[in-house]
């Protein structure tokens, strides 16, 4: 079991999904149901399943969880991608959360590698 609060890549998760809810607040609301609650889940789920496996008891189970969350990381990386190239927000608003979602996916993959 660990503490989540010590956990940096849990802490970049967090603040990375506030800035999604953010940015996809000014998405057209004809997005509510597509793009915009899919995004929401895929932010969401980073950190929801790195605090999941921190609270498991094996190794094993929390790299399980881990690798959960670096598939959510990989999907919010492509959302936010289409979120751009359909003109929903802007480069300079994606550019700097693309950013942190690769530096949460390699915090993550380091992370998983001590759990062998």
């Amino acid at each position: 079991m660990h503490k989540l609060e010590d956990l940096k890549v849990w802490n970049k998760a967090m603040k990375v999904a506030e800035e999604i809810y953010v940015l996809s607040s000014g998405f057209p609301s004809s997005e509510k149901f597509g793009l915009t609650s899919q995004i929401r889940r895929s932010a969401v789920s980073i950190a929801s399943n790195i605090a999941e496996g921190a609270g498991r008891n094996t190794k094993g189970e929390f790299r399980n969880f881990l690798s959960i969350a670096s598939g959510s990381s990989y999907e919010l990386f492509t959302q936010l991608t289409l979120a751009y190239k359909l003109k929903l927000t802007s480069q300079n608003l994606v550019d700097p959360i693309l950013e942190e979602v690769v530096e949460i996916q390699k915090m993550n993959y380091s992370l998983i590698k001590t759990l062998v």
